[in-house]
Formats: C-alpha cells, sequence, structure tokens
C-alpha cells in the first residue's frame, strides 16, 4: 500500500511525505524527532537510494547538508500524503512487533482489514490526515494557538492526529 501510494504521489507530481512513529526500531535523525514522530520528504530529490520493501523503507537523506541513513519498519509508519493537497493514507503505527526489520512479513494489525483513514473521515481512534492552517509569521510567535482569526487559506498541508 505504501509503494502504491507513493507511486500515485510521484506520478501525480506531488511530494510524498512519511510520518513515522519513532522507536529503537528506526533509525532517524533524533534532533528532528518531535513528540516521538518525525515526518520525511521521500521525494526523488529528497532522497538517494530509496529501497521500499514488505519490512522497512531505507534510503538516505540530506539533514542540515549531512546526508544520513534512515531506516523506518513499516509498522512504524503512521501515514504517507502528497505533500500539496495531503490526500493519502493514515495508518495505526504497531510497534514492538516481533518481526519489525527482520525479512518475514509483518504481523497484520487486527483480524479484520482496516478501511484506509481518509482526509475527509475522521475517526476517534486512528490518525487522520487534515489540512492544517499555516502557522503565522510574526515576530512574537505565540505558538499555532494564540488566538488568532482562525485558519488562513492556502497553507501548507500538515498531518493532524485526532483521537
Amino acid at each position: 500500500m505504501l509503494r502504491a501510494i507513493y507511486e500515485w504521489c510521484t506520478d501525480s507530481g506531488y511530494t510524498p511525505y512519511l510520518a513515522v512513529k519513532v522507536d529503537a526500531a528506526t533509525t532517524v535523525p533524533m534532533e528532528f524527532v518531535k513528540k516521538g514522530e518525525i515526518v520525511l520528504n521521500i521525494s526523488f530529490g529528497a532522497t538517494s537510494g530509496l529501497k521500499m520493501d514488505n519490512d522497512s523503507i531505507r534510503f538516505h537523506a540530506r539533514f542540515g547538508g549531512v546526508s544520513r541513513e534512515i531506516f523506518v519498519p513499516v509498522n512504524n509508519v503512521m501515514a504517507i500524503y502528497a505533500n500539496e493537497n495531503g490526500q493519502g493514507m493514515a495508518f495505526e503505527p504497531v510497534l514492538g512487533e516481533p518481526g519489525a526489520g527482520t525479512s518475514s512479513p509483518p504481523s497484520p494489525v487486527s483480524e479484520e482489514p482496516a478501511a484506509p483513514i481518509l482526509s475527509s473521515v475522521p475517526s476517534p481512534s486512528a490518525p487522520t490526515l487534515a489540512a492544517a492552517p499555516a502557522p503565522a509569521r510574526s515576530d512574537d510567535s505565540n505558538g499555532p494557538d494564540d488566538g488568532g482569526d482562525g485558519p488562513k487559506k492556502g497553507g501548507r498541508p500538515t498531518l493532524t492526529r485526532i483521537k
């Protein structure tokens, strides 16, 4: 499924982004991890040697001008989406699964197949994709929740987890 959405993004001229839950099995630059999560640009221009298999996603990418090796077990993927419009698919990460990062296939998340969660279908139990307003750029940054005028049109889509 991840490869299919990646190919759809690139074929449509969009930039594919990967939202990842970071744990001991992931190899990412920890200085860019926020709240145990990281969002990675996995476009052709941002990565080198991208390999997506049934167990993991691996590639090299530059962070602050320094090439770093990235390793993400597929069980840690929270979402893959197009940066330009936020369309994609969200997943419930399954951390600590045996077989993560090995050559055996990942264990199923549940006994019944899960339906894809799209940006327009909120679910109380799984993360969803939604466009979030771009933060206001000013000298005094009180954060995105500073009681401003509300959402701004034309902001960059971001991943918003709704519980």
